[in-house]
């Protein structure tokens, strides 16, 4: 039975073959773009889950509460004390590891050195993480001081032959590691990336102050597995009060939460989780399911639209006996072999697509075709696919009366006054409507966002890291910079200005009350020339200056924060900065530092030479920018031979902040688009079949005198009234959610009308021309074709 029902679905598969490209095409490009956008949400589900035990593990977060014991913020910021006391007290949990991110650092052998992404880590760390050694031991990998676990990638640029293990390499140029292990390279998609790895007894030897415990000083993670009985709310009641134990001018609290779920679930209110990308997530499903959808219902309306022609096919074969489950089967075989073709053609044009999929969104898909869960998932597809795109069909044409149908007069009792296929039409352009004003809104909000002042001149300003003797040469650096004409002034700073990464309370000034001891400031310490080079507006006062000695104990405030503190007059101003008298020497406009779409924190820039980190430089906009890189790149070697130069332009990093959004739009774009041209496919077959049905109509009333413009008429104006209703429908519903989703930013754009107005006008436009060339095309025909046979 099922041999002849394949016989039968490939002849007429071949037999009809306009209606079959037509569904091949169409679901083929449904499929492919619904494996790409499960391929993303796959990805981004599977955050930090990808080792063994991942369940079991979770990160030491802070609540940071007030005076009023109010939670301003939570975060994974820790002390280096909380950890060690968490293993001492809490039997439940098994192992404990600080980590600090180093950022990227030099690692070097005889031949090669390389700037590249270091961490140090307690020796648990091994034990929580679980990485899968090539080479070494993870009991013993870290419990020496000199020691180094590489990962493959960097072992291979280290050593060609990437046999690495207990080999030399010199760390910062300082300081020789032994290599303890090596381990397979990190997915991307992990928080706890590295390039390499060193014990944090190290990190003690070369920085003498973090060897002692310290509560106040949130500047490192803790994360912590636990036994697989433990009791998370258990281990979160004993954690309450464990910092104001250990500090008692404490007010914050700590608490664990699974790190598998931060990525998604990573933003918090009142110190509970209440999502985060996790809604990105469910919108590119429904995306998925959604672009799946729209295809499925054109097999639908396809099969549907041409049962005329299969009328006679079901009504013979009842006559002579068949059953209708018999005839389901047959319809049902012809959909899923339609599916198959079209998910081989699927797959064919993921990978085709993949690496340009991967260059837009900078991350790094692939199919693992040696994965059952790939071959379950493909399969369900087909067997899914096919039976939702078949069963319509199958059930409509198996109820023909075979009586009805011999002698050509089909008629379906209707309850509503719509067609089901009418009603899909509406459904499918009803998404895409939605699909384009989402486009739009998410295009304007990210635009929105990129005009916003960021407050300090983002062109040709470049940025460095301060290593190695640029830290103790930076006077001489500074001068031979000038000198060159490369830059025409530049500054050293605790941190970038294009990314925010350091904040403070304690902070006393006159008049101040005792809650105010517990808000939250962000902070930079510089030097001079700072507003100089990156172009912030002074609104009081001044900059930092040589001619003023005393300005080795001064610092500036931002608007917001003097608006805060309540000053009337702030220079002059005596503060209390780490505990040292400090006095407000300027006033500066708020800049961008943090997230674009929300208020940052006031901010503190204070004078501290000894506080490096970063170097950043105004570019000459008299040379080409290759003349002044290379003039970067010439004196930073002369004074820097060890190191690499490693230059960014500030506007890059910017742009970086943007990214989330920036992937929505293009997905949103990309298959926003695939969508329409999905609905346009099946409304141009309808169009077909539909013109075809109504010939010997058309060439009746042609010989009665109709013009090619009414017959035209006759046939678009049914299908423009179903755009209409799917506009009446599609509007309000993405006016609605695009609402919802503007609402999670502080600053955002508005719908405008013209939004609303260009979808319209553009759907009904492609839609129009779509149905239109079938139109034109039946009009055309010569009514002698039509009637001849009569």
């Amino acid at each position: 039975m099922f041999k002849l029902n394949l016989k039968i679905a490939l002849r007429n598969l071949w037999k009809h073959k306009t209606s079959s490209i037509i569904n091949v095409v169409g679901l083929a490009i449904g499929l492919a773009s619904c494996l790409l956008l499960l391929l993303y949400v796959s990805y981004e589900w599977s955050f930090d889950k990808q080792f063994k035990g991942s369940e079991n593990v979770y990160q030491v977060m802070t609540n940071f509460v007030d005076a009023k014991g109010n939670i301003q913020e939570t975060g994974d910021a820790t002390s280096n004390a909380i950890g060690p006391a968490i293993k001492l007290e809490i039997p439940d949990i098994a192992a404990v590891s600080r980590i600090c991110n180093a950022g990227q650092q030099l690692i070097a052998n005889e031949e090669n050195s390389f700037k590249k992404e270091a961490k140090y880590a307690d020796p648990d760390n091994l034990k929580i993480f679980n990485y899968e050694f090539i080479a070494g031991n993870p009991s013993t990998a870290l419990n020496t001081a000199k020691s180094v676990v590489l990962t493959e990638r960097m072992a291979k640029l280290l050593f060609k032959d990437g046999d690495a293990l207990n080999k030399s390499v010199r760390y910062n140029n300082e300081i020789d590691l032994k290599v303890t292990g090596v381990i397979k390279d990190l997915p991307a998609n992990y928080s706890n990336t590295f390039d390499f790895l060193m014990p944090w007894s190290l990190f003690e030897t070369l920085v003498d102050w973090v060897k002692r415990p310290q509560w106040g000083n949130y500047n490192w993670q803790t994360v912590v597995r636990v036994n697989e009985q433990a009791n998370i709310s258990s281990i979160n009641a004993k954690l309450k009060g464990i910092i104001k134990r250990n500090n008692e001018d404490a007010t914050d609290e700590a608490f664990i939460f699974k790190l598998s779920d931060r990525h998604l679930f990573g933003n918090f209110v009142n110190g509970k989780s209440v999502g985060g990308d996790i809604e990105r997530i469910y919108l590119f499903i429904a995306l998925a399911v959604g672009i799946l959808l729209i295809a499925c219902i054109n097999f639908m309306n396809m099969a549907t639209a041409k049962s005329e022609r299969r009328a006679k096919e079901v009504g013979i074969k009842k006559t002579i006996g068949a059953s209708r489950a018999s005839l389901i089967s047959q319809f049902l075989t012809e959909s899923i072999l339609l599916t198959v073709i079209s998910v081989l053609v699927a797959v064919v044009l993921t990978e085709i697509l993949l690496p340009t999929f991967n260059n837009l969104l900078n991350i790094e898909l692939s199919i693992n075709y040696y994965s059952s869960r790939y071959w379950i998932g493909i399969l369900s597809v087909i067997l899914l696919t096919g039976l939702l795109s078949g069963s319509y069909p199958a059930l409509y044409l198996s109820a023909f009366n075979p009586i009805q149908t011999l002698k050509r007069k089909i008629t379906r009792t209707r309850v509503i006054p719509v067609s089901l296929r009418q009603v899909l039409v509406i459904g499918q352009f009803s998404f895409a409507i939605i699909l384009i004003i989402a486009t739009l809104v998410i295009y304007k909000q990210v635009q929105f966002i990129k005009d916003k002042p960021v407050g300090y001149d983002i062109n040709l300003l470049a940025e460095m890291p301060q290593d190695g003797e640029l830290g103790k040469k930076f006077d001489l650096f500074k001068t031979e910079l000038l000198k060159s004409g490369a830059v025409t002034a530049l500054y050293q700073s605790s941190l970038s200005l294009s990314n925010s990464g350091s904040s403070f309370w304690n902070f006393e000034w006159p008049g101040m009350s005792k809650a105010d001891k517990d808000v939250i400031f962000n902070q930079i310490a510089t030097t001079y020339d700072f507003t100089k080079t990156n172009g912030i507006e002074i609104v009081s006062g001044r900059d930092f200056s040589k001619s003023f000695a005393s300005d080795t104990a001064a610092l500036m405030l931002s608007t917001s924060a003097v608006k805060l503190m309540g000053l009337k007059n702030p220079v002059g101003t005596p503060v209390k900065y780490h505990g040292n008298d400090f006095t407000v020497v300027g006033v500066f406009k708020d800049f961008i530092w943090g997230s674009p779409y929300f208020t940052d924190r006031p901010m503190v820039v204070a004078f501290s030479k000894g506080w490096g980190g970063q170097i950043t430089m105004r570019l000459n906009p008299k040379n080409s920018l290759t003349k002044n890189v290379e003039l970067i790149t010439q004196i930073t070697k002369q004074i820097n031979p060890a190191y690499p130069v490693d230059l960014k332009f500030v506007d890059d990093l910017y742009a970086k902040k943007l990214q989330g959004e920036r992937v929505l739009g293009i997905l949103s774009n990309l298959f926003g688009g695939l969508a329409i041209f999905i609905s346009c496919l099946g409304l141009f077959g309808l169009a077909a079949y539909s013109a075809e049905q109504r010939t010997k109509e058309f060439g009746v009333r042609k010989v009665l005198g109709a013009s090619v413009a009414s017959i035209m008429q006759l046939l678009s104006v049914s299908f423009m009234k179903m755009i209409l209703v799917a506009v009446i429908i599609g509007v309000p519903v993405a006016y609605y959610v695009m609402t919802k989703w503007l609402g999670n930013f502080e600053f955002r754009t508005v719908i405008s009308w013209w939004i609303i107005a260009l979808a319209i006008f553009g759907t009904s436009i492609i839609a129009f021309l779509t149905v239109s060339f079938q139109a034109f095309k039946a009009a055309k025909a010569n009514p002698v074709d039509a009637l001849k046979y009569e």
